[in-house]
């Protein structure tokens, strides 16, 4: 009798998900004939005639909005767009964007792009174009009203946290040039460094011509600052281009397709001494990066906690030139960690308003609150929760960031006074300054130029601040002087000047692969 009922009791366990299965699947198919019938009546039944089309976009969008912050729709434009940017070069004003509360968000300007120069900056809101409000514009309204022909003008109303007014920038289109690799130079000697502004097609071949121009090194600062991230395989491969051949660079998984393990292809082309900036708004692929570098205590993280985005997105084109980027898997590093810091499904304005928090940090978590892992060589603790927390935190200074300095740029005077001090200078600049090595060791913005810049603001409608002035003096004349070698010399020289005096990451990047034994060492094999 008993083994009568324990094998009763087994086929029912046994049959219990299939019928689950049969339910669901069910369940699934009443909802789809559901959709399909609501779709029929109200086209053929509605009591105006009516273009179905925007109806269908915005019931997808509505779809995803419930699920994770980062599965997405984008329209035949869109989609376009999208597909320009992927061939390297588009027309534009250079600027990455977001829809968030009916605002046009600036994720990020492009590198030596028209946006950047004018002095947009990420975060800004634009509310205006060309006189119009833009205030609930859809999102695939915006390339057409942002994009032209190179030339043209498009002039721009911004709305920027901690001023009051809406600033005013004029901006004429441009080509713009989609490089992933910001800068390469030799920081001091043997050491290189390298920023990476993002992972597209192009990446590694840049990052490999990037590392044969710096012959001779045997250290380098990978610089993820600011890196949103990009194609999975660029990232998988640059994690590779510093492990030996097949270390686990991450894993996937999800519900549909199961696990899958990245590895890197090639044995090491790189073993020196190794630090890796990364900062908030490092997201992505960036945080793939730094931490299977940090799991196999490859390399020393310095900077903040990193944005915490580790959705794998698959895109799925519908037919009509519009495509889903739907999320089908999660991100881990070597060692288990998440890497998608934790959101509430149809809850994105929670989810960017934490992370806006982590920017000013107040987010409260500490290190007690974190799931902790052990690296894969050294056995040490790194914390999970989301996000590549670093080895070495460097706090963000904002103490010579005033409110006029910040007007300034908004208003155009930093671009106004560049091309004015270009126009009047470039000749006997080149002849006095031939080489970044001339200029390095002897330019300066004298105090009469930083006046010129003053006055030129006070035409411009920004009314003279001392205390903000005072605050902000030499941030300005770095920034300023920055901008001239890039004019000068080219991008490359803009972070060869600025990084040493305003990137406190930077500094001590430079300053743990100079004390290795001490600072960087003694964090990647720590003693018992």
């Amino acid at each position: 009798m008993k083994r009568v009922v324990c094998a009763i009791f087994l086929f029912v366990v046994s049959v219990l998900p299939l019928v689950a299965d049969a339910q669901q699947r069910r369940g699934d198919v009443e909802q789809l004939q559901k959709l399909n019938s609501f779709y029929r009546y109200l086209n053929g039944m509605y009591v105006d005639s009516i273009d179905m089309k925007p109806i269908v976009e915005s019931a997808i969008r509505g779809m995803l909005s419930e699920l994770d912050p980062h599965s997405t729709y984008l329209d035949a434009e869109e989609m376009k767009a999208s597909q320009e940017a992927d061939k390297g070069e588009f027309s534009g004003i250079g600027i990455q964007y977001n829809i968030h509360n009916d605002s046009i968000v600036v994720v990020n300007v492009l590198s030596q792009g028209p946006a950047e120069r004018a002095g947009l900056l990420p975060n800004d809101r634009i509310v205006e174009v060309d006189g119009e409000n833009v205030v609930g514009i859809k999102q695939s309204d915006v390339p057409s009203k942002l994009r032209g022909p190179r030339g043209s003008v498009v002039k721009l109303g911004v709305a920027r946290k901690g001023v009051e007014q809406v600033l005013p920038f004029t901006i004429e289109r441009d080509n713009i040039p989609i490089n992933t690799i910001d800068a390469a130079y030799v920081a001091a000697k043997g050491v290189g460094y390298v920023k990476v502004n993002r992972f597209g097609k192009t990446t590694m071949r840049e990052f490999r011509q990037a590392m044969d121009s710096l012959s001779g090194i045997d250290a380098l600062i990978l610089d993820l600052s600011g890196n949103g991230g990009g194609l999975l395989n660029q990232a998988v491969d640059m994690a590779g281009y510093f492990l030996p051949q097949d270390n686990q660079v991450a894993f996937v998984e999800g519900r549909a397709m199961g696990t899958e393990h990245l590895r890197s292809a090639k044995g090491g082309e790189f073993d020196g001494r190794m630090v890796v900036i990364i900062d908030e708004s490092s997201a992505s692929g960036s945080e793939l990066v730094a931490g299977a570098l940090q799991d196999w205590d490859r390399a020393v993280i310095v900077g903040r906690d990193s944005y915490g985005k580790g959705l794998v997105q698959r895109q799925i084109p519908m037919g009509d030139g519009s495509a889903i980027r739907l999320t089908v898997a999660r991100y881990h590093t070597p060692s288990g960690r998440v890497i998608q810091r934790p959101y509430e499904k149809g809850h994105k304005d929670d989810y960017y308003k934490a992370y806006a928090n982590r920017l000013r940090g107040v987010d409260g978590v500490k290190d007690v609150d974190l799931p902790e892992y052990k690296t894969m060589r050294s056995r040490r603790t790194v914390y999970g929760g989301g996000g590549i927390r670093p080895d070495v935190y460097v706090k963000s200074d904002t103490t010579q960031v005033s409110d006029y300095m910040v007007k300034l740029v908004a208003q155009g005077v930093y671009n106004e006074f560049m091309m004015d001090y270009m126009d009047n200078n470039r000749q006997k600049l080149d002849a006095k300054y031939p080489a970044y090595e001339d200029f390095d060791g002897s330019f300066e913005l004298s105090e009469a130029d930083m006046q010129r810049l003053v006055d030129m603001a006070s035409t411009r409608g920004v009314d003279f601040d001392a205390e903000g002035y005072e605050r902000s003096k030499e941030l300005m004349r770095n920034q300023l002087t920055a901008m001239i070698a890039q004019r000068l010399y080219g991008v490359n020289e803009f972070y060869r000047w600025i990084n040493p005096r305003v990137n406190d990451s930077y500094v001590k990047a430079l300053a743990i692969i100079e004390n290795w034994s001490e600072e960087g060492d003694s964090v990647l094999n720590p003693k018992e």
